[in-house]
């Protein structure tokens, strides 16, 4: 192969060089036919793209614009944030752990029951909102501040009924808020109530889990001790704890009792 390309090296190298000025003759033609195209399309006014900021009121709608997607990327978080999703996620999680099973159920699955589970909880709420707020504008009948202002509400009520006054005093503390400025619950701001509430669903949440762990806790000391004394300390003991962890949780029907006592306690 060396021998051949030694012998016809020359040819090779002017082909070569000879398909490089072709080609660069080519992308040179084709770029001044295409700038001969738009700069036609732009005489004829076909397509005119521009910003002006001249007065202002075309920046201020691009900036409303990127304001507007911002808020609709963050929207599904902050949604979240502010109903029973988080404590419901938190449960599930530790109870995956508890059996020992790192995969099974699969994350989509806990996600895709935490939030049937949310909507479940959240109907209520979500249709007072939908009553009070989303269908008056929808027909026009109340602007956007006022449909605001009254979907918040059931929102609101939701959250304060499952958070903790010391949560609530601690960022009333952080916020410097002044002593008698919170007559009723309307007073207390969102940025206030909103990391309150995600505080007490932390608490709840890791209080569950604690609970939840419990028994297989028994159960992974129980073989640790009985491969002890069998002097089988080679053997892992969550390759023999893990089967009578998922036997124990089905004969108990555990993701009845879990799931029926983790809805009831936003009731």
């Amino acid at each position: 192969m060396l021998r051949l390309f030694n012998k016809y090296r020359k040819p090779i190298v002017k082909i070569l060089l000879l398909l490089v000025v072709i080609s660069a003759v080519s992308i040179i033609t084709s770029s001044s036919a295409s700038a001969t195209e738009i700069a036609t399309s732009s005489n004829n006014n076909l397509i005119s793209v521009g910003i002006s900021a001249g007065d202002g009121s075309d920046m201020s709608s691009v900036l409303q614009m990127l304001l507007v997607l911002t808020v609709i990327s963050l929207a599904p978080s902050i949604l979240i944030m502010m109903t029973s999703f988080t404590r419901i996620v938190i449960v599930l999680h530790f109870t995956r752990a508890a059996i020992g099973t790192q995969t099974v159920p699969p994350n989509q699955i806990i996600i895709g029951l935490s939030l049937f589970l949310t909507f479940f909880i959240m109907a209520p709420t979500f249709t007072q909102i939908y009553d009070s707020a989303i269908l008056p504008l929808s027909n026009n009948e109340i602007t956007v501040q006022q449909a605001f202002d009254t979907g918040i509400k059931p929102v609101r009520v939701f959250m304060l009924k499952q958070t903790s006054k010391k949560d609530l005093d601690t960022f009333l503390n952080i916020n410097k808020t002044e002593a008698g400025s919170i007559q009723t619950d309307d007073d207390i701001p969102l940025t206030v109530l909103i990391p309150s509430f995600v505080i007490s669903e932390l608490r709840i949440a890791f209080i569950i889990g604690f609970l939840i762990y419990l028994p297989f806790i028994v159960i992974d000391m129980v073989v640790s001790s009985t491969l002890m004394s069998m002097g089988m300390m080679m053997l892992p003991p969550t390759t023999i704890s893990t089967p009578f962890k998922i036997l124990l949780f089905v004969m108990a029907d555990g993701w009845n009792l879990i799931i029926g006592n983790l809805v009831s306690t936003f009731y």
